[in-house]
């Protein structure tokens, strides 16, 4: 059977592989050897999106020495989205939720504060955001984006009012 790096339990564009179980799933996160394997993919994707992994605990990013040039690849070509968006909703199903955060806020920040991915923010916004697991977390983001988002009336990932009140 083909395999993906970021495998998933839904369909994506190759046909070919087949989705996974969460019997799989579940087999996969007891692996340590496996584990180790996702991560250093993971990390090997980032440096390719011009990211480094600063804390394997925490899932805690920075720019990386060349991030220029590879932001100018991600600013080129779209289909990097839909790479990003099987990635968030991989690092969920494997339990790195708090990756998830840091990745989301990581692309939100590039976007929407320092606007080096002006081509990003529309995935950043309508997919990337809604693959965070915790809706605690996921809450907090939304509240980040339309905190930075210009012009704020514009924002329509989330109810203005309770964005207002969000503590």
């Amino acid at each position: 059977f083909p395999f993906r790096l970021f495998p998933l339990r839904e369909h994506g564009m190759n046909w070919r592989a087949r989705p996974l179980t969460c019997q799989e799933i579940q087999a996969f996160r007891k692996s340590k050897e496996v584990m180790d394997r996702f991560i250093r993919a993971y990390k090997l994707m980032l440096g390719f999106y011009g990211i480094n992994l600063v804390n394997e605990e925490t899932g805690e990013l920075e720019r990386a020495e060349n991030w220029r040039e590879r932001f100018e690849n991600l600013n080129r070509f779209s289909h990097n989205n839909l790479r990003i968006t099987r990635i968030l909703k991989c690092l969920g199903e494997m339990g790195y939720e708090a990756y998830q955060v840091h990745l989301v806020k990581f692309f939100l920040t590039e976007t929407l504060v320092e606007e080096t991915l002006p081509n990003v923010k529309r995935s950043a916004l309508d997919y990337f955001l809604f693959t965070v697991r915790s809706k605690e977390k996921r809450r907090e983001l939304v509240h980040y984006a339309w905190q930075h988002f210009k012009p704020q009336s514009s924002f329509v990932w989330g109810p203005r009012d309770k964005l207002q009140k969000y503590r």
